[in-house]
């Protein structure tokens, strides 16, 4: 893979061939095709797992080295689709929230706070009184790409105090009522050893 941008668009590419390979009609060529995806699955899962556990068995390096995959974006994205990322939600989610303060504070907003359960996040943030809705649709996509990078696995994300404010401009949106719904994803992570040593 030439960049981390090429390998996320041929997993959006991926998941949109699953989708469309899920609508097809059932019938024999389905069922074989079911059959062998899940297959390569468990079986890449299984190399990929040993290959994590041989790395933590060895040492403090292996601790390290296993850190700096879940931070590899391309490879902290496979980890977490076969359950294997060495670090949990709420952590990513933490480090998501930081890597995004610096983009808020240029547009006049703070995270406020940060709450996961489960596989449910919301993030409150606190703007300056004067923005305007397309600043709260600019504060929206900062802390979905963020969260969405590090979280994929994130089932459903809240953001609050994006509210318009009163008098002035006010976004056609919310005059319509379409407050921000969550956005489904894949199952979180399952709990392994390896992944409680960080």
């Amino acid at each position: 893979m030439s960049n981390d941008g090429e390998f996320q668009e041929r997993v959006r590419q991926l998941g949109k061939l699953i989708e469309q390979f899920d609508q097809m009609p059932g019938g024999p060529a389905k069922t074989a095709g079911s059959e062998l995806l899940k297959l390569l699955m468990d079986l890449h899962g299984a190399g990929l797992e040993r290959m994590m556990e041989i790395i933590f068995e060895s040492g403090d390096q292996g601790t390290k080295i296993i850190d700096q995959l879940g931070k590899d974006a391309s490879v902290g994205s496979l980890l977490l689709l076969y359950s294997l990322h060495p670090d949990d939600l709420g952590t990513r989610i933490e480090k998501a929230a930081e890597r995004m303060r610096p983009r808020l504070r240029k547009l006049a907003c703070a995270v406020e706070s940060v709450e996961v359960r489960e596989s449910a996040v919301t993030i409150r943030l606190a703007a300056a009184g004067h923005s305007c809705g397309s600043s709260s649709n600019d504060l929206r996509s900062i802390v979905e790409d963020c969260v969405y990078e590090l979280a994929p696995d994130v089932t459903s994300l809240e953001i609050l105090g994006l509210e318009a404010p009163t008098g002035g401009f006010v976004a056609l949106e919310s005059l319509l009522g379409n407050g921000f719904a969550g956005v489904s994803s894949s199952e979180g992570p399952r709990e392994r050893g390896l992944a409680s040593h960080g």
